[in-house]
Order: structure tokens, then C-alpha cells, then sequence
């Protein structure tokens, strides 16, 4: 079994480096089966979920090659419509090939998805959105099934812009010969970043950032070259490691623009944050100041839920209480437990957590449970000034790339190692 080791104490300085962001390549790998021809994609992170979205292409009868940070992905001898189990039970994002494979094929079975427990997350949005388009849906407490001679022309209009749904909705419109419309899509950089790599193979969609996309469907897509955006959820990790531990930290090969939530948090915690063409730079003080607002996680632009786990580990040792209010998954807080072990002051009430800042943290021996948590336990760890060690990593394997090595750039001391 691997562990990871963490020794912390210590104030983070140096360079690390960005990878391009898991919440984008998903979707855009689910996309490359409308393509009739290859699609070469740039920065894709080396990261497990990525890794099972290739094997789930594979598995449709696509090819798919990694090469560094390329994948090439030809879709052209698609003729599968059926994910089985032990493919869609590795990740969530498993989802999004409903609406593609439907677009495609004009049917689609997929086992229910796997990933994170972070509660219910039904799919009855993704569900009725396909229904609204003319697509026979039978869902079972395992499988879903998905069936449509022809998709038509809908109005869609989402009760809450969810991520998932509007990309499901977004790729089975591009297999309907008419227009479709979806209201109170979800207005996230991801989203955005779907619509650019399918407006580059051809689809004519407009409206991406805002909350109201529109779609002409039924124009055939050909093979494109894209390069993934850079990761803001691992951008905003390792600010939150430089915020909770000190010191000063430049990331690269990153963008700001989608972080100003984070970031105004941050730096009303006492940070120092400056952007350049592709780099932002922190300066943190030895030790933060607690929040004055309540941190409430929202859709984009709001803070991101993602970031919750990582920030409240930020805010571990701040001088003073803060309050983190989780609106988006009703069980999220799994972290909570761990964290304690370290000595952290949380309380929770329903789904706000109050953090009261301890002066120092011990060192404990830690379990994540969850990808975003996992980080946690790691910004967690870092601040102590003993040894940790953290199992259930495979949870930080889906998610970011060369973590270890990163945070060792950093003057961290992070190893992994096996143990029996």
C-alpha cells in the first residue's frame, strides 16, 4: 500500500509548474467521439481520470495514445454504445459520454458512475435534459439507458447550472438537426473551454460564459488540435498550501482570471497575490488572518466547492474564526474528521464549518476519502511541525499531476512510500 510521508513546519518557496485542468480535458475527451477524424489535444494532465476516460474510449472502439502531455484520440471506428461497470464506476465524468455517445450513435448505456462521495449527485438533470430532446431514458438503481431515432429542437432551461448537465446537454444538441437552447447553463471556464474545442471541430455554438448557450446541431464535426486550459482548482490548491503555510510561491503556466474568488479571500487573509502573462506569485505571512466573510462555495463565479476542502486547510492556523458555508453537495465535509486529527478547531453546523485558528498542529496519521479532501490533508500536513502520513492517495492520483514533486520544488518534504 502507498503512503504519503509529510514533514512540514517549514515556509513553501520556489516555482512550481500548472498542469492543464482535469475539469476541462473530461468533457473534451467525451467530445472527440463526434469527431469523424483525429483529435490532438495539448496539456492533458497525467492524472488517473484521464487515464479512464482513454480506456473508456478504447473500449467504444476508438484509439487513444498518450504521448507526454498529448493525446491523440481518433473516434473514427466508434461502434460501441455501452460503458460496463468497471470503466464508469472509476469516475464521476463517466457521465459525460451519455449525451455524446447518443449524439453519435443514437443510443447509449451506461452504468452509474463512480467517483468522489460526496453525496447523492443524482443525475436527473443530465436525465431530463436528453428527455426534453426526444431521447427514451430507463434508468435502474446500476445503468442508465438512453435511445433516440432523432433528436429534435428544445428549450432547455435548467433549474440549477449544473456543470454536468449542461455538458451532457451541450453534446447530444450537436447530434439534433435543430436548434437547441439551454437556459441557466453553467457559466464555468470548463464549459467555456468545451465550447472553444467544439467550435474548432466546426459546431456552431454561441453564448459560452454566459448562461445561455445556443446550438445548432447536426452539422458534422471533423478532427481538431487543442490545447487544455491550465487547471484553476490546481492553481487555487497550491495557493492554498502557500497561504496555510507561508513563505513565497510562483506558479506557471497558470492563468488568474477565473480565480478572483480565491483569491480575494486570500488576500483578505493577509497574502500578497500578483499575476503576470502566465504566473501568479503569493506571498503569504507567517500566519493568516481568519476570514471576516463567511467563504459560501456557488456556481462560477462564486467559490468553487472544489475549493473548499483546500482553503479550510488554508485556514488551519489563521489568527481569529472563520466560516465556510458548502451550498453546492450536502456531504462534503469528510475531510473534517481528518483535519482534527491534526489538532484543528472546527465546528460543524449543518454545512457550515467554523474554523478556529490553532497555533500549531501535530502530526497524526491521516485517511482521505475524497479527491479535493485528499489535498486538504495534505495543506494540512504541511503546517505541522511532525511527521504525517496519509493513505487513500489514489483519491489525489485522479486529480493532480506530479503532486509530490511539485510541492518538493517547493522545499516541502513529501515522499511516498510503500508500505505492507
Amino acid at each position: 500500500m502507498q503512503v504519503l510521508s509529510v514533514c512540514g513546519g517549514v515556509p513553501l518557496r520556489g516555482t512550481a509548474v500548472i498542469h492543464g485542468a482535469k475539469n476541462s480535458v473530461l468533457p473534451v475527451l467525451a467530445a472527440c467521439v463526434l469527431c469523424r477524424s483525429p483529435c490532438v489535444l495539448h496539456n492533458c494532465p497525467n492524472i488517473d481520470d484521464v487515464e479512464s476516460a482513454l480506456q473508456i474510449l478504447r473500449h467504444l472502439g476508438c484509439t487513444a495514445a498518450r504521448s507526454g502531455s498529448t493525446v491523440c484520440v481518433d473516434a473514427s471506428g466508434m461502434d460501441a454504445c455501452q460503458i460496463p461497470p468497471e470503466l464508469a464506476g472509476k469516475m464521476r465524468s463517466s457521465i459525460i459520454f451519455l449525451g455524446a455517445i447518443l449524439s453519435r450513435l443514437g443510443c447509449a448505456e451506461l452504468a452509474l458512475p463512480g467517483g468522489c462521495p460526496l453525496g447523492e449527485r443524482p443525475i436527473d438533470l443530465h436525465i431530463a435534459a436528453l428527455r426534453q430532446m426526444g431521447a427514451e431514458c430507463v434508468c435502474s438503481p446500476d445503468c442508465v439507458c438512453c435511445r433516440a431515432a432523432r433528436l429534435h429542437g428544445a428549450v432547455i432551461a435548467l433549474p440549477f447550472p449544473s456543470v454536468g448537465a449542461t455538458e451532457n446537454a451541450l453534446l447530444a444538441a450537436l447530434g439534433c438537426g435543430e436548434t437547441i437552447e439551454i437556459q441557466n447553463a453553467a457559466r464555468e471556464p470548463e464549459i467555456t473551454d468545451l465550447v472553444r474545442f467544439l467550435q474548432s471541430a466546426g459546431a456552431e455554438i454561441s453564448g459560452g460564459g454566459t448562461s445561455k448557450l445556443t446550438v445548432c446541431g447536426g452539422r458534422p464535426l471533423h478532427g481538431t488540435t487543442y490545447t487544455i486550459l491550465p487547471d484553476r482548482v490546481e492553481t487555487a490548491s497550491f495557493l492554498c498550501a502557500a497561504a496555510g503555510c507561508g513563505g513565497d510561491v510562483t506558479l506557471v503556466r497558470t492563468d488568474c482570471t477565473a480565480l478572483s474568488a480565491v483569491c480575494s479571500v486570500l488576500e483578505g487573509c493577509g497574502c500578497e497575490i500578483s499575476s503576470g502573462r502566465d504566473s501568479l506569485r503569493i506571498r503569504a505571512p507567517r500566519r493568516l488572518r481568519a476570514s471576516r466573510e463567511t467563504i459560501v462555495t456557488a456556481p462560477y463565479p462564486g467559490f468553487p466547492t472544489d475549493v473548499q476542502a483546500p482553503m479550510m486547510a488554508a485556514l488551519l492556523r489563521a489568527e481569529g474564526e472563520s466560516r465556510i458555508c458548502e451550498t453546492i453537495f450536502e456531504n462534503r465535509f469528510h475531510h473534517v474528521p481528518q483535519l482534527r486529527k491534526l489538532g484543528a478547531d472546527i465546528a460543524l453546523c449543518g454545512q457550515t464549518a467554523c474554523i478556529r485558528g490553532a497555533e500549531r498542529l501535530r502530526g497524526a496519521a491521516l485517511h482521505a476519502e475524497d479527491l479535493r479532501g485528499a489535498m486538504a490533508l495534505v495543506i494540512g500536513a504541511l503546517q505541522s511541525e511532525e511527521e504525517s502520513t496519509i493513505t487513500g492517495i489514489k483519491h489525489l492520483r485522479r486529480g493532480y499531476d506530479n503532486l509530490e514533486e511539485n510541492l518538493r520544488a517547493l522545499g516541502a518534504d513529501v515522499k511516498c512510500v510503500e508500505i505492507c
